[in-house]
């Protein structure tokens, strides 16, 4: 059985490969988790998975603190009309256009397809904000601010689906009410996140000056609170902790954008580390046979989601400064999912096999979650790459 040492090893060789063949990295690494997968050769195992969930959380503070670095309120107000826009009405119109096509294809009610629906419109942030910082270093699309646009969407855009997610979820299971979940703790989660990121943002930067905290315990504290805002999301706390660690992060750059800088360095180099692994775990964690399963109605509504938010990007953008080639770099930049569809995916039918229910919907979602991993983290990472050189100017 591998370990970490060797699943590190192995994805950075195979992820330096694809980058000489002009392919985005993180596609090998998770074909590296799918090679070694206990569903294919079966060198790393169950429970290795299991204890890896850690690590996971790690990589995902990391990727929502480099974000919140990055998205400055300048650039933000110059796209704030537009991110906002971006934020809410494709996903949902995405989430609505599965809720309403996989009964047609699929052994679904169309509350089991809303549940599949909401895990389906959430966007990568493990493949989105990497590549988003990267091009704001080269100064590929930063005039018109448009990485800090994408950045800022879609971590709402992923806030609102898990939130949305996580209401149906109880209304399946536990007869919860639908309104009051959705209208009244949708912006009271959204608000709730801003509001706490904020206010832990100041009391850091407060302690960090006044005490005169080194960078990397800085970075460490950072991290710290960050996970505990994350172990803190089901408490009788309402709010986003997607918002709340982005929130911190942008806090820090408003106030001290030397600090924030450095910060954003330190947690660049721990990407370097947590990439592989989160990649890596993630690969190991799909079931290609089970994806496959899923047959072609899997397949077809996939395309058709990414059809639908495809063309309410365009729609949202079209009275925008964007040039269309820009417009269709922001469409393809919505596509690619992996790390939500790996987490959640097998959250329904882990809680109706729990409930002695029925668990042929959870499996169907499951399955279809997994193919969604397989078709757009690769496609996406491709088109993202491919079109960033091509469609974004370089202002340096």
């Amino acid at each position: 059985m591998l370990g970490i040492a060797e699943l590190l090893i192995a994805g950075l060789l195979v992820a330096y490969l694809f980058r000489r063949l002009r392919l985005p990295g993180l596609l090998g690494m998770l074909l590296v988790g799918l090679v070694v997968s206990p569903h294919a050769l079966g060198w790393v195992s169950p429970a290795f998975l299991d204890s890896s969930d850690a690590f996971r959380v790690l990589a995902l503070v990391v990727i929502l603190l480099r974000a919140g670095l990055q998205i400055r309120r300048s650039a933000l107000k110059q796209v704030g009309k537009s991110a906002i826009l971006l934020a809410f009405v494709p996903g949902l119109c995405e989430a609505f256009a599965i809720t309403f096509l996989a009964p047609l294809w699929m052994p679904l009610t169309y509350l089991e397809a809303a549940l599949l629906g909401f895990i389906l419109a959430a966007v990568s942030p493990a493949v989105i904000v990497p590549m988003m910082i990267d091009y704001q270093s080269r100064g590929l699309g930063m005039k018109k601010g448009i990485p800090t646009m994408v950045l800022a969407a879609s971590a709402i855009d992923d806030a609102v689906a898990i939130l949305i997610f996580s209401v149906l979820l109880g209304v399946y299971l536990n007869g919860q009410e639908l309104f009051s979940g959705v209208v009244v703790g949708l912006p009271i989660s959204l608000m709730g996140g801003v509001a706490i990121g904020v206010g832990v943002g100041y009391l850091l930067i407060q302690l960090f000056v006044n005490f005169r905290v080194r960078a990397t315990q800085q970075m460490l504290l950072l991290m710290a609170l960050a996970v505990i805002l994350i172990q803190l999301e089901h408490t009788f706390l309402h709010f986003s902790p997607f918002i709340a660690i982005v929130s911190m992060g942008f806090v820090v750059l408003e106030k001290q954008e030397s600090m924030a800088d450095v910060l954003s360095d330190k947690l660049s180099h721990v990407w370097t580390f947590a990439s592989v692994l989160l990649f890596v775990t993630i690969g190991a964690q799909v079931n290609v046979h089970l994806a496959w399963s899923a047959g072609w109605p899997a397949f077809v509504l996939i395309v058709c989601g990414l059809l639908v938010r495809s063309a309410v990007v365009l729609l949202t953008l079209a009275n925008s400064v964007l040039s269309m080639r820009e417009r269709y770099f922001v469409v393809v930049s919505f596509w690619p999912k992996a790390t939500v569809q790996a987490a959640m995916g097998a959250v329904p039918l882990t809680m109706m096999a729990g409930l002695g229910m029925n668990t042929l919907p959870g499996e169907w979602i499951l399955a279809v979650s997994v193919l969604s991993i397989l078709i757009t983290a690769p496609l996406g990472a491709i088109a993202v790459a491919f079109s960033a050189d091509r469609c974004l100017k370089c202002y340096e």
